[in-house]
């Protein structure tokens, strides 16, 4: 029986591509296989191709898989980042970077289900995918799971405390450096940073990077400048009188959503932003950034480029630093607010 297309409708097989070409099964092998060592005559390789097309032979890629040892996947398993935004781009960096390579990605969001993590991570390996890439939607250190280590893997916006797999994350750091030096650049000299109340790799290299910027430009810290508040709108917006009571001219804020929220209190307070306030936040998380107005001065956390990078430290394409954690710089993104 043949489908409308004029192709048959049972599954193509390596036989029937060797009966169309004339030649042996093992022929077929080696052409589909792309054995450099087997002795074929071009016009023998030429005729395989040509039945396959005819015929639309698919190799079985699970058979081939196993043979070779892996597959042409990359596994990516992820807690939330597929349905967090801005986060959703660690996904679109590692594709695209995968396909720049030859490889399909393989995505699994399991929204911190330990069970369908596990039974994620067995399916990819199942399938010899070429390595597993383990991501968290917030930079943190991760509890990799003992099936992961079966494989190559790489922490991506996250990473092992005990050193058990490289990792890429954010430069906090840097990002702490960029956003002030922003603020000491335009003239400020009392600058305020309001921080999260979460302990994370965040809060602790965001503060580090405001202290250097200041050390940097000769400005003493001053302890009475710094803030910790829910790392949300209405942390922002609570805030806002204790910024203002110490004189501050300059605000860098944890992240967009407090930065959003001190919007609110300065405007309820009848202040313009940045002729009486400068304002600067964390993130670039776009849906908020470019559309408070005026639209806010913030640090980019560089998602896509985790990903890229995420897939190159796997394949070998990017060399693993010393203390295996890869700091990806976080860029300023100019805009109105300051």
């Amino acid at each position: 029986m043949t489908a409308e297309n004029g192709r048959s409708s049972h599954p193509v097989t390596m036989r029937d591509v060797a009966k169309v070409a004339g030649v042996s099964v093992a022929t077929v092998s080696h052409v589909v296989n792309d054995n450099p060592n087997a002795r074929i005559g071009e016009a023998a390789r030429e005729r395989v191709r040509r039945a396959i097309d005819e015929l639309g032979y698919r190799p079985n890629a699970l058979a081939k898989n196993l043979v070779s040892g892996h597959s042409k996947f990359i596994g990516l398993v992820a807690d939330a980042i597929a349905t967090t935004p801005f986060a959703g781009q660690i996904i679109h960096g590692a594709q695209d970077e995968a396909w720049k390579h030859g490889y399909v990605l393989l995505v699994a969001n399991t929204e911190g289900n330990r069970a369908a993590e596990d039974e994620a991570i067995g399916m990819m390996l199942e399938h010899k995918v070429r390595g597993i890439l383990y991501s968290t939607w917030y930079h943190r250190a991760a509890e990799i799971p003992r099936a992961l280590l079966e494989t190559d893997v790489v922490l991506v916006d996250c990473f092992s405390e005990a050193g058990e797999a490289p990792a890429v994350v954010p430069d906090e750091v840097e990002g702490g450096r960029s956003a002030t030096r922003l603020l000491l650049d335009a003239g400020h000299r009392r600058i305020a940073i309001v921080n999260t109340t979460t302990p994370s790799p965040a809060h602790d290299g965001r503060l580090r990077g405001y202290r250097e910027a200041l050390d940097a430009a000769g400005i003493p810290f001053d302890e009475t400048l710094v803030f910790d508040a829910r790392p949300e709108q209405e942390g922002g917006y609570d805030v806002t009188g204790a910024v203002l009571a110490t004189g501050a001219t300059a605000v860098f804020c944890h992240n967009d959503r407090v930065a959003m929220g001190l919007y609110d209190g300065l405007r309820d307070r009848g202040l313009s932003i940045p002729s009486d306030v400068a304002v600067v936040g964390f993130d670039n998380q776009e849906v908020i950034a470019a559309h408070l107005r005026p639209p806010l001065t913030t640090v980019a956390l560089p998602h896509y480029e985790l990903g890229v990078l995420g897939v190159r430290l796997l394949l070998g394409l990017e060399p693993v630093p010393d203390g295996g954690r890869l700091a990806v710089a976080c860029p300023p993104v100019i805009r109105s607010s300051v």
